[in-house]
């Protein structure tokens, strides 16, 4: 039984990682000079390996492909600094590390992105990109591990920040990576995902 629900759990990391591949569109359109507007940590430069739009790239590639993976998580394994948003990406590229991992070695990654992910949380508490790459996670982790505690907050905060789009928090790439996610993968009601059509861009 125990080994059942460990193989559930492999499959569950990798219909998150394929599904959000799909879902992240936003690293091949983002242009180069974008900054989010709200992050108080984000000092990088455009060429830095830690720009927002380059992470997104690396996130978008690591979803679909496991060498792109492997070269996401080892970007971002040494990263010590507190920019709340390259932590999340961290923790993102953690719980990734965990689809590809051995068997034995899962939980402990998927553990290593759950702590990293509170650090980014406690950084920039009302970060949406942040949210989301900790909802995108935590929405498709089985119950059983207790990881997915933060799911219904995640997912509010989320819809609250998508609705009230463009004062979101978001830019127009990450804004509709949201919405496409949340209305896509059935994370919001009818009446819900008819609001976020109907929100500009």
């Amino acid at each position: 039984m125990r080994k059942a629900a460990f193989l559930f759990w492999a499959l569950g990391i990798g219909v998150w990682s394929s599904s959000l591949g799909a879902d992240a569109g936003w690293a091949a359109k983002a242009p180069e000079a974008t900054r989010l507007p709200y992050s108080t940590f984000i000092t990088t430069t455009v060429s830095s390996p830690y720009h927002p739009a380059t992470l997104r790239r690396h996130y978008e590639q690591a979803a679909a492909d496991k060498t792109a993976g492997e070269k996401f998580y080892k970007l971002l394994v040494d990263y010590k600094d507190r920019d709340a948003l390259v932590l999340g990406y961290k923790a993102a590229s953690e719980a990734i590390r965990a689809r590809d991992a051995s068997m034995f070695n899962k939980l402990t990654y998927v553990q290593d992105a759950a702590r990293t992910f509170e650090q980014a949380v406690s950084l920039d508490p009302h970060n949406p990109e942040i949210r989301f790459l900790r909802f995108s996670v935590e929405s498709n982790l089985p119950a059983f591990l207790g990881l997915s505690k933060h799911v219904d907050e995640d997912k509010e905060l989320l819809l609250n920040a998508a609705l009230s789009h463009p004062r979101s928090g978001l830019d127009a790439e990450a804004f509709r990576a949201v919405r496409s996610f949340l209305v896509g993968r059935g994370h919001v009601s009818d009446a819900e995902a008819e609001r976020l059509k109907k929100v500009a861009e």
